[in-house]
C-alpha cells in the first residue's frame, strides 16, 4: 500500500515536471515568434494580386491582408511586420524600392522573384492570344532567359538582401504550376501550351532554388501544395484568364494564398 502511494506521488510529480516543461516550451517559442522582425519582399505572388481586398495605400503594388505574408504575421504577431512587396517587380524594382526596412536586426525575409524578369505576363498574354506555335516558341525564349540571364539578376538581389540583413532566415518562395493536364477545361490553351507553361515554371523554379543554396537562403517549393488546385482541375486555387481585371489573371486566389502560399512558407520560416 504504501509503494503504490509512493509510485502515485513519484508520477505525480513527474507528470508535473513535464507538464512544467511543456509549458515553459510553448512559452518559449511563443516568445521566439513574437521577438521576431520579418520583411516580405517580392512580386505580385507575394503582396497578394488575385486575392482581393487590396489595402488602398500600397496603391498599384496591390497588397493585401489575404496575401501569405500577412497572414503569417496576423497569426504569429512578430515584433515588427515590413510589406514591401509589389505587383510587377522585377528584381531591379526589389532593389530600387523594396529593401528599406531591411537592417542588422531582421529575422526573417520572404521573397519571390523572378517571374516578371522572365517575361511570365507576355508569356501567358502570347499564348491565350496567338498561335500554338508562336505560343510554344515565346515559352522557349523565357526559358533561355532562365539560363543566360536571370542567374544574374538574382545574384544581385540575394546580395543585397545578405548585406542589408546579414543575420536574417531568408525564404525564397517558388511558383506554383498552373495547368492540371488533362483536366476539365475543354477550351483555351492545348495540352501542349499548358505542359510547355508548366515546365517553364518548373524550370524557373530550379534556377532559383540553385541561387537561394548558393546563398544559405532556403528555397520554399508550392508546387506541391498546389498539386490538384491547378487551373483545370475543378478546384482551381489560382485564376485563369480574368477579362474583367486581367491583372488577377494565373494570380493565386485567396484560397491559393492561405492553403497554399501560407503553409509552405510557415513550414520553411
Amino acid at each position: 500500500m504504501k509503494l503504490s502511494r509512493i509510485t502515485a506521488f513519484s508520477s505525480s510529480l513527474l507528470l508535473g515536471a513535464v507538464l512544467a516543461l511543456t509549458g515553459a516550451a510553448t512559452a518559449q517559442a511563443a516568445d521566439s515568434v513574437a521577438a521576431v522582425d520579418y520583411v516580405a519582399l517580392g512580386d505580385s505572388y507575394s503582396s497578394g494580386v488575385g486575392s482581393g481586398s487590396y489595402d488602398s495605400a500600397s496603391g498599384s503594388c496591390k497588397r493585401t491582408p489575404k496575401a501569405y505574408p500577412a497572414l503569417w504575421a496576423a497569426a504569429n504577431a512578430p515584433a515588427s511586420f515590413a510589406f514591401t512587396a509589389c505587383s510587377g517587380a522585377r528584381t531591379g524594382d526589389v532593389t530600387a524600392n523594396q529593401l528599406g526596412p531591411l537592417n542588422s536586426g531582421t529575422d526573417l525575409v520572404s521573397i519571390s522573384i523572378g517571374g516578371n524578369d522572365a517575361g511570365f505576363a507576355d508569356v501567358m498574354t502570347t499564348c491565350v492570344l496567338q498561335s500554338e506555335a508562336t505560343c510554344l516558341n515565346r515559352v522557349a525564349q523565357a526559358r533561355a532567359f532562365v539560363d543566360s540571364t536571370l542567374p544574374g539578376n538574382l545574384n544581385s538581389v540575394y546580395t543585397a538582401i545578405r548585406s542589408k540583413a546579414p543575420s536574417a532566415r531568408v525564404v525564397v518562395l517558388g511558383y506554383p504550376r498552373f495547368y492540371q493536364l488533362n483536366g476539365t477545361c475543354v477550351t483555351g490553351l492545348s495540352e501542349k501550351e499548358r505542359a510547355a507553361i508548366n515546365g517553364a515554371s518548373d524550370y524557373l523554379n530550379a534556377a532559383t532554388a540553385k541561387r537561394a543554396a548558393d546563398y544559405g537562403f532556403t528555397f520554399a517549393d508550392v508546387a506541391g501544395a498546389f498539386t490538384g488546385h491547378e487551373i483545370c482541375s475543378g478546384s482551381a486555387w489560382l485564376h485563369s484568364v480574368n477579362w474583367l481585371d486581367i491583372g488577377e489573371s494565373y494570380h493565386p486566389t485567396a484560397a491559393g494564398q492561405s492553403g497554399g502560399y501560407l503553409p509552405v512558407f510557415r513550414s520553411a520560416a
